[in-house]
């Protein structure tokens, strides 16, 4: 969880998955869906996905216990250089060097070392340097206290360096150019895509699918849609998106929520709309599977962040009690509508 998450998010959703699932046996037996909906909210969805999976390899190679073999930590899905390191070092005292995001910087202001960040060369050097100064016997302490410098004092931009317990030592600080190292990569421009999702409603249940494991958000539920294709209007591309990815054709409604949201490569605009299914049966085509849920089912399973907008309104509309709708504005409701409201268990409207 701490990989690219502060301490501070992690802590209630640590304490709240431990006591969902104590144990690696717990883990490993779990359904994905409970996984990823005790995640929901922390992003980067690989994460928990592998985690599931590590405790499925724990339990099968080793028991159920946990391997104390740097190697065999390397094998387990999801971990690599920096976590295998922590692990070793951390839990079972073995002199294994760390290299996460605070340590590089620590020790590119330590030695001086130029180099963009996070590129191959400077990593390789890095990596040297964490293994040559570990302190046999004490490499857990070593790292925590690296990553810990780098987490209050040895910050991105100002520095605590009057602060810092290797001031004397930093060669950064002596060159008066802490501030520069490790040297930042050009921040790009992130893209934008307009994305449009369907509210698809029949007898009181919504339409949801869960996206394919090896996707962006693998395995997390959404309502499905996709990307407007320039020169197509947000309706017309729900209406083609729902067709590719169900098999089945619906008639778009009326907006029901909108809403910005910003992942690590791009950026989004999400539009929902409902929508009223009109033919054909609902099958996994484009996704990992589709089902039709209870709107007081929803909160079960687990959906990416720019879904959650969608489910409100969802719940605010199921909330309007049946005399919430003026009589004229009832008079204007197509009939198409008035058949959604029902189907959303809302109050039918007449003429």
């Amino acid at each position: 969880m701490l990989q690219q998450t502060r301490v501070d998010t992690v802590i209630p959703y640590y304490r709240r998955f431990l006591r969902a699932l104590p144990n690696v046996r717990r883990l490993a037996a779990a359904p994905l869906d409970e996984v990823l909906k005790l995640w929901e909210g922390l992003g980067y969805y690989a994460r928990a996905r592998n985690l599931h999976r590590a405790a499925g390899q724990i339990v099968l190679r080793h028991g159920g216990r946990f391997p104390s073999d740097v190697r065999e930590i390397r094998r387990l899905s999801g971990v690599g250089a920096y976590t295998a390191g922590a692990i070793a070092s951390i839990a079972f005292d073995l002199d294994e060097p760390v290299l996460d995001g605070n340590v590089r910087r620590v020790l590119s202001r330590l030695f001086c070392v130029d180099g963009k960040a996070k590129s191959a060369r400077l990593d390789s050097t890095l990596w040297s340097l964490a293994r040559r100064f570990l302190p046999p016997g004490k490499a857990g302490d070593f790292n925590q206290a690296l990553m810990d410098l780098g987490a209050t004092l040895c910050l991105p931009s100002r520095p605590a360096c009057e602060k810092c317990p290797a001031g004397t030592l930093c060669l950064a600080r002596i060159r008066n150019c802490q501030d520069k190292l490790p040297r930042k990569p050009a921040r790009k421009v992130l893209p934008h895509y307009d994305v449009v999702a369907a509210v698809i409603v029949k007898r009181g249940r919504v339409l949801i699918d869960r996206r394919k494991p090896d996707a962006l958000l693998g395995g997390l539920w959404e309502f499905p849609g996709g990307k407007v294709q320039p020169g197509e209007t947000p309706q017309a591309a729900l209406a083609r998106e729902v067709r590719e990815e169900l098999g089945i054709d619906v008639e778009v409604l009326r907006p029901m929520a909108r809403v910005r949201h910003a992942y690590s490569h791009f950026r989004i605009t999400m539009q929902a709309f409902l929508c009223r299914h009109t033919a054909g049966r609902a099958r996994p085509i484009e996704c990992d599977a589709c089902k039709w849920v209870k709107i007081g089912q929803l909160e079960k399973y687990p959906f990416p962040k720019a879904n959650h907008a969608i489910l409100k309104a969802l719940r605010g509309s199921g909330a309007m009690p049946s005399g919430a709708m003026p009589k004229s504005a009832r008079a204007c409701l197509p009939r198409s509508q008035r058949h959604a409201r029902a189907d959303l268990g809302m109050a039918p409207v007449t003429r």
